[in-house]
């Protein structure tokens, strides 16, 4: 068995590899595992085929332990040897010699084979694989029947599966299947986790089978109406009526529902979150899928339970809660009158969180689109419109502040877009009354901030190009005294033009160039129209807008050339194979700012999921990264930050490029005295150290480096450049510190041979004093400094042996004799026992 296992890679030695290339495809080193365990599987099926019938229970037990990581790690690759693997199967389940721990395992390696294989495979062997499998249900042993009940549940999966076209009968074996299930889900004395698979199993039963169920239907349901009045087996029986309401067959649940949705709407008051979470998915497919066998009562029971579940406590059950009442305003229009206003104020209340976005926004938006559509009295465009931007306007007009967090203009300003593109024939007169305010000089800031995100988010799905002086207001809002206004002023124009580029684009393109005041807001109106426009749209525009961002690329303000380097990292994305090479070309640039400029283009083509780029990217990158030998320390700074981004992102990019890489990154880690200045303010002298910013940088990208291609570091060298780190400025020594405690986890071993040279900065990190006479910002930087440090100090001492060290024992009894410094390590130390039984328990 030794022999054999070596035959294929063990999946957990692959696991790392993979998780280090990211989501990048992966290069043919990470695929030839793959290739050779694929290539090797008729070998292996052949050496286990005869040991699978062998007397001995380890080596049939071997057999199935690999062959489930081998089904595991190559899915589908055992489609061709099912024949040869169903009678090992067999035996082990129907032999009377076989262990309660050999049945287990060939349940186990059967449940993953169903899993990772088409079911057509399986249909030849169902008829010798049901009757054992079946029987196992019956066993005595409560995790042999829970395994059998799991097999059994993914088998009916196999013989009927939903939503594609199958040939297979499986009218012969639902009988069989559905007496043995019933007999364990009717059984009250049986192990929890055995009700509760039994309970999930049956539900797939009538999910898939419950046209062939007949007479039997209903009292099942009715046994489900127990299980759902029951505290301990409610929960699946929630999920599994959700699965059974799903079902394409169109179960009917007629006779349970009466009783079955005032209970799921009494668990919306229970303080159990995934019961919360499960209920109301449950209640979401009623509604869709059985909204004529609802009545009025039922409705009502759910919707006096949903205003405390909308808030910003719980963004994930508001937006299930807003997604019921999404469904319910499509498919019972008639219910929408029942939605009181509690659950209103809930919802405009969540409008104006700071915290609302995502998943949760998106719902809302629906929600609203589906209320106004529903034409219910007092719940019309102009009602709502009112109701959610009435908080703005009240304050304004009583000259108070408006307490919004400015998020929340922008999550108004959605809403409103969404209404009216529910309901067009208002947009026009909408439009113009928020043009009216924008140029309205009595208007508050509040207002016009409204009313410019509004004209963006409306134009961004409509065409605006009817009202004709909008640019021109938009551009006098470019001279507003606020900030928040001018960057509002800035989102519309870019989110307008997307909604029409024709007459947009070339607009603002003449702008940037003829407007060197308002360039800065005008290139931000820009980056909007490439984040947000499709490609196809943009691509006529490509080269009018390349030429025009390297005109600008030199500018003097970091700031101005940064957003110019993120639209042409954006635009380069649009059309890798021509941009690309264009971008590497500019590197030859005879200024300093330009080559900046298209560093910092790199990083915004760089992300974590799959990108068209990515193999173009992989090959020119190192041509990119040469810029860290750049004479221009800023040039060399923003290199390292695209390093950092790519190791984050998708170190496949850099990992074979670490070897040239990393001796100028370790380079970037010293201090420079030629970087290291005085500046006379007033009476008093300071020090500038100008090289501390592309330290900061270099150390960042060390850390990211621990996480994403630890295989690749020489850790002794990597721990050389941390020590100095540690004698560094305050924020390079927090950053070492952090490192520090994640070499303790990762690199224990050869963090112990260097804890000497490690312990003495620590030290003196810890017993520095501050000067009497220092600002407050010293004492507390000093004082998180020495927190800080502890830490590592704590993560060290988690390393076994390390107390060993004399240096190391001796400085813990410094900190034991010092009660300033003994109750900061010993608040630390509770710290790290709360967050390690948190982790525990959140694994359980």
């Amino acid at each position: 068995m030794f022999v054999l296992s070596l035959l294929i890679p063990h999946p957990f030695s692959i696991a790392p590899s993979l998780s280090s290339i990211s989501l990048a495809p992966p290069s043919s080193a990470y695929r030839a595992p793959f290739c050779c365990s694929f290539l090797k599987v008729p070998s292996i099926v052949k050496a286990l085929h005869k040991q699978l019938k062998e007397k001995s229970m380890k080596t049939r037990q071997g057999c199935f332990n690999l062959l489930t990581e081998l089904a595991s790690v190559l899915p589908g690759g055992l489609s061709e040897h099912i024949p040869a693997l169903v009678p090992g199967i067999i035996y082990s389940l129907t032999d009377k010699s076989s262990t309660s721990n050999m049945k287990i395992d060939a349940l186990t390696f059967l449940h993953v084979i169903l899993c990772n294989h088409p079911p057509e495979v399986f249909h030849p062997h169902v008829k010798t694989l049901l009757p054992p499998t079946v029987a196992c249900i019956s066993d005595p042993f409560y995790k042999i029947t829970s395994e059998a009940l799991l097999v059994t549940q993914q088998l009916i999966e196999v013989i009927r599966p939903l939503g594609k076209p199958c040939s297979f009968d499986a009218k012969p074996y639902v009988k069989d299947l559905f007496s043995n299930t019933l007999k364990r889900l009717k059984a009250a004395d049986i192990d929890q986790e055995v009700k509760e698979r039994a309970i999930a199993c049956t539900g797939q039963i009538i999910c898939n089978l419950g046209d062939n169920l007949g007479a039997d239907l209903n009292p099942t349901l009715q046994i489900f109406l127990e299980r759902l009045k029951n505290e301990i087996t409610r929960l699946t029986t929630v999920k599994t009526l959700t699965l059974i309401a799903s079902s394409p067959l169109k179960i009917d649940l007629r006779p349970i529902l009466g009783e079955a949705v005032p209970i799921l709407a009494s668990f919306l008051r229970k303080n159990q979150r995934a019961l919360k979470l499960s209920t109301l998915a449950a209640l979401d497919i009623l509604i869709k899928n059985y909204s004529d066998s609802l009545k009025p009562m039922m409705i009502e029971s759910v919707l006096k339970e949903l205003p405390s579940l909308i808030g910003e406590s719980d963004m994930h059950v508001s937006q299930m809660a807003i997604t019921f009442l999404t469904s319910l305003a499509k498919v019972y229009p008639s219910s929408v009158s029942k939605i009181g206003g509690s659950i209103l104020i809930e919802l405009f209340n969540l409008v104006h969180s700071p915290l609302l976005q995502g998943g949760a926004l998106n719902a809302i938006l629906d929600f609203f689109q589906a209320l106004v559509i529903s034409k219910t009295p007092n719940m019309g465009y102009m009602e709502l419109l009112k109701q959610l931007t009435g908080t703005i306007y009240s304050s304004a007009q009583s000259g108070g502040p408006v307490l919004l967090h400015k998020q929340a203009y922008y999550s108004v300003a959605k809403c409103v877009a969404a209404l009216t593109s529910a309901c067009p024939k208002d947009a026009s007169s909408v439009v113009n009354q928020f043009v009216q305010e924008v140029k309205n000089p009595k208007s508050s800031d509040s207002v016009r901030l409204l009313a410019l995100l509004s004209l963006g988010e409306i134009g961004r799905t409509m065409n605006l190009g009817a009202h004709k002086e909008l640019k021109v207001v938009i551009l006098e809002a470019f001279s507003s005294p606020s900030e928040e206004v001018k960057s509002a002023a800035s989102y519309a124009l870019g989110n307008i033009s997307v909604g029409n580029l024709s007459d947009y684009l070339p607009f603002i393109l003449k702008e940037i160039s003829g407007q060197p005041k308002r360039q800065y807001l005008l290139l931000h109106s820009l980056k909007e129209v490439i984040s947000s426009s499709s490609a196809d749209s943009l691509k006529p525009y490509i080269q009018d807008i390349w030429a025009l961002l390297f005109k600008n690329c030199e500018c003097v303000e970091e700031g101005t050339r940064n957003v110019v380097a993120e639209c042409l990292g954006k635009l380069t994305l649009i059309d890798p194979s021509h941009l690309l090479p264009r971008l590497k070309k500019q590197l030859t640039s005879g200024s300093a700012y330009a080559r900046s400029t298209v560093v910092t283009a790199v990083k915004f083509t760089i992300s974590d999921h799959p990108q068209a780029i990515d193999p173009l990217l992989k090959s020119c990158i190192g041509d990119f990264l040469r810029t860290l030998e750049d004479p221009d320390l800023n040039v060399r700074r923003v290199a390292l930050v695209m390093f950092n981004c790519a190791a984050h992102n998708k170190p496949s990019l850099i990992r074979d490029l670490l070897e040239t890489v990393l001796p100028q990154l370790y380079k970037e880690t010293k201090v420079r005295k030629e970087l290291i200045r005085e500046v006379e303010m007033g009476p008093f002298k300071h020090t500038v150290d100008d090289g501390l910013d592309i330290r900061k940088a270099a150390f960042e990208c060390m850390y990211t480096l621990l996480d994403s291609c630890l295989d690749r570091l020489d850790i002794f060298e990597f721990l050389n450049h941390v020590e100095d780190g540690l004698k560094d400025h305050y924020d390079i020594k927090m950053l070492t510190f952090i490192m520090l405690a994640r070499l303790s986890t990762v690199s224990p071993s050869a963090v112990l041979q260097r804890l000497d040279r490690l312990v003495e900065p620590l030290r003196a990190t810890c017993t520095t004093k501050v000067k009497a006479n220092s600002v407050k910002q010293e004492f507390e930087k000093q004082d998180e400094l020495k927190r800080s440090a502890m830490r590592a100090v704590a993560a060290l001492l988690t390393i076994p042996e390390a107390e060993k060290s004399a240096l190391m024992a001796e400085f813990q009894s410094q900190i034991r004799s010092n009660p300033e410094m003994a109750s900061i390590f010993e608040s630390i130390q509770k710290d790290n026992t709360s967050v390690a039984s948190t982790e525990i328990m959140d694994l359980s």
